[in-house]
């Protein structure tokens, strides 16, 4: 199927999960994950009106890059190392895998301008995934305040891709809990709005439990 009719489904989607949570279709960013896909299917996104794209591999995002370019908001997804940092810095709109001091020093020190980062937190604890503990998650905020060029924008989460329904809502209310607790702190290098968490198999979900950016791959761009 052409990008215009997965999205079109996706869009269907997103507006029964808004409607019975009582959401706007403003309130949902999606975010195209075109790995493992051709620059030619990233283009075809574009094409269907996806503006954000996001690249969990620093080679990936600079071959697309260099043919996209700025018509894309590129959010880097993956694992970053720190020794990559200064490759993809003046590329990228937000970074969702922030999870440790020496990559926010590396960013505070690359950036020219703050740079918005998800928090990512291993709610489900699974050992193949990287992230943060949820007990661990204020602390760390609050050592952000020292790299101007780090703005945490929010938390991220990826939820087990073979969890049943009642588990997959528990951990996304989880990591809304622990994102609420950081926002009504308002702090200034922590505005903390924003919820990155759901994927083509449980983005329903992660809409009416809270989520604000979904990445969107297979459904989206096979």
């Amino acid at each position: 199927m052409s990008v215009v009719e997965n999205l079109e489904k996706i869009k269907q989607n997103i507006a029964e999960s808004c409607y019975n949570c009582g959401r706007s279709l403003d309130d949902i960013t999606i975010i195209g994950v075109t790995k493992y896909v051709s620059v030619e299917r990233a283009q075809e996104a574009i094409d269907a009106g996806i503006v954000n794209l996001g690249e969990n591999r620093k080679e990936e995002l600079l071959e697309k890059y260099e043919t996209i370019g700025s018509r894309a908001n590129w959010h880097f997804i993956g694992s970053l190392q720190s020794r990559k940092v200064k490759e993809v810095i003046d590329k990228i709109t937000m970074i969702h895998s922030l999870d440790r001091k020496s990559l926010a020093k590396e960013i505070n020190k690359r950036a020219s301008a703050p740079v918005s980062c998800f928090i990512q937190v291993n709610v489900s604890q699974e050992e193949s995934k990287h992230g943060l503990a949820p007990e661990e998650v204020e602390d760390f905020v609050h050592l952000m305040e020292s790299y101007e060029n780090v703005k945490v924008a929010g938390l991220m989460t990826m939820a087990p891709h073979d969890a049943d329904d009642e588990r997959l809502r528990g951990i996304f209310r989880q990591l809304r809990a622990l994102r609420d607790k950081i926002r009504d702190k308002h702090l200034p290098y922590a505005p903390c709005e924003y919820l990155s968490m759901g994927m083509s198999n449980d983005y329903r979900l992660a809409i009416e439990e809270g989520a604000t950016h979904i990445r969107i791959g297979s459904s989206l761009v096979g």
